[in-house]
């Protein structure tokens, strides 16, 4: 299996790893099939932006890789700007990820939502884009068999 080297560089040198003690938001997300553990971590200001975000992955590679990545895509940004994050945006800012590992870039967008959903609830924020929203642990059947 080849990796691109933003891959391996995320893998090697994971940015924003770690919690965040009094976080605004938590969100965990696995997948059973593969076993993966995604946890993020945000801290949210009074204006919405994320000033922070620290992530804790059980996983392969690419699921570290992929957490890395993500966290770094929406440090500093506004809620909104997070709820445009993608698995597809976070596979192509890594360079690709092999189609048998695409559910790790799956998992990282979900964690992402799972810790907006978190924060809307503990500060009674509605986020109209994350009503319904469904974490879907068997997603296996959403990633292409390949590209």
């Amino acid at each position: 299996m080849q990796y691109s080297d933003k891959v391996m560089d995320h893998f090697l040198n994971p940015r924003n790893m770690g919690e965040i003690g009094d976080a605004s938001g938590v969100g965990e997300v696995g997948n059973p099939t593969c076993g993966d553990i995604m946890k993020i971590f945000l801290d949210i200001d009074d204006q919405g932006i994320i000033n922070d975000v620290k992530f804790k992955t059980f996983g392969c590679g690419s699921a570290i890789a992929s957490s890395s990545m993500a966290t770094e895509m929406i440090k500093g940004k506004s809620i909104q700007d997070a709820l445009t994050l993608t698995n597809k945006a976070v596979a192509e800012a890594l360079d690709g990820l092999p189609p048998v590992k695409m559910h790790c870039s799956v998992l990282a967008e979900q964690a992402v939502k799972a810790a907006l959903i978190d924060y809307a609830e503990k500060h009674n924020v509605v986020i109209p884009e994350l009503e319904g929203y469904v974490i879907d642990d068997a997603h296996d059947h959403d990633v292409p068999e390949e590209e």
